[in-house]
This record gives structure tokens, sequence and C-alpha cells, in this order.
């Protein structure tokens, strides 16, 4: 086994840890939920930064797939899903994802430009990425199979489902509020 490869490991897993982050810091900012007493902005500051560094770990992770001779990604599995020489599906999988964060990331730096609306809806694709991620994550790779990386995932994906709870039931109670004040 070589760095590279360590290096690929690692960085996947720290990639769907800090995504999960991502996703649920987000999930929380449109709750408007607060960390502690710090204002709501704190909450989104702190959702931009996590992402910038999931992105970041996600880049090395990258790398370090097309550096390692043994995983067989080129540059264009890269970019165009499914395309990979060994395991296109799982591999696509990945690409998929990261064409989809690619995607959240542009529209994030050009939200002004784009408005909230465009913007809101390329966000929706975070709950697709997700997921995607995580099958990459579970389908590929020498440590699928493993204790600890099962444990990791499960602790993710429990995260994941609280957030999306809390996110439908708080519609859910806005859904039941909005009649009853117009109504009143």
């Amino acid at each position: 086994m070589t760095a590279v490869w360590y290096l690929m490991r690692a960085s996947g897993v720290v990639s769907l840890v800090l995504l999960t982050i991502v996703l649920v810091l987000g999930i929380a900012t449109r709750n408007r939920v607060r960390i502690g007493r710090a204002p709501a902005f704190v909450t989104a500051g702190i959702h931009r930064g996590i992402s910038l560094l999931a992105v970041v770990f996600l880049a090395v992770h990258v790398s370090a797939a097309v550096a390692d001779p043994y995983a067989q990604v080129g540059l264009v599995a890269t970019v165009i899903p499914f395309l990979g020489a060994a395991r296109p599906l799982w591999v696509g999988l990945g690409t998929l994802s990261l064409d989809l964060v690619a995607a959240l990331v542009a529209t994030s730096l050009l939200r002004r430009h784009i408005g909230a609306r465009a913007w809101r809806l390329v966000h929706w694709t975070a709950y697709l990425c997700w997921p995607v991620a995580v099958a990459h994550t579970l389908g590929l790779g020498s440590d699928t199979a493993t204790t600890w990386l099962r444990a990791a995932t499960g602790a993710c994906i429990a995260l994941v489902r609280g957030a999306v709870a809390t996110r439908v039931a708080g519609r859910a109670e806005g859904k039941r509020l909005v009649p009853a004040k117009a109504a009143a």
C-alpha cells in the first residue's frame, strides 16, 4: 500500500463526515437554529467555512484517486459519471456527487448574480448529493466491510436523518400555523 492510497481513503472518509456536517448545518441554518447564544448568522458562517473545508478534502480525495494507479480513475472519470475503468458504477456515483458539489459551489459563488430562487433550487441538490456520496462510500474501497467505516457512515446517516426529520417537522408545523393565522 502506498501513501497516496492511504491519503485517498482518509480524505474520502473525512469528506463524507464534513459533507454530513455541512448538510446538517445547512438544514440548521434554514431552520434558523442558533449555536448556543450566538446569533443565527454564526450557524451560516460555520456552514460556509466547513463547506470550504469539505471541498478541499474532496479535491484531495479526487486528486489522490487519479494519482493512485490501483484506483484506475482517469481525469475524464472525475467529471463524467460512470466512465471509470474499474468499478464504473461506484466511481460514477462519486463523480455524480462531485459534479453536484461543484454545482453547489458555483451557484454559491454566483448567488448575487443568479438570484436567491435559482440558488435555492440548485441547493436542493444537496439532498441528492449526500446520499449518492454515501452510496459511493459504502460501495467502493477496501474498508466498506469494516466496522469502523460502517459505524462512521451509520453516524452520518443518523445525523442527517435527524436534521431532515426536524426540517420536515418544522415545515409541517409552519403549514398548520398559517391557516390558523389566516382564520383569525
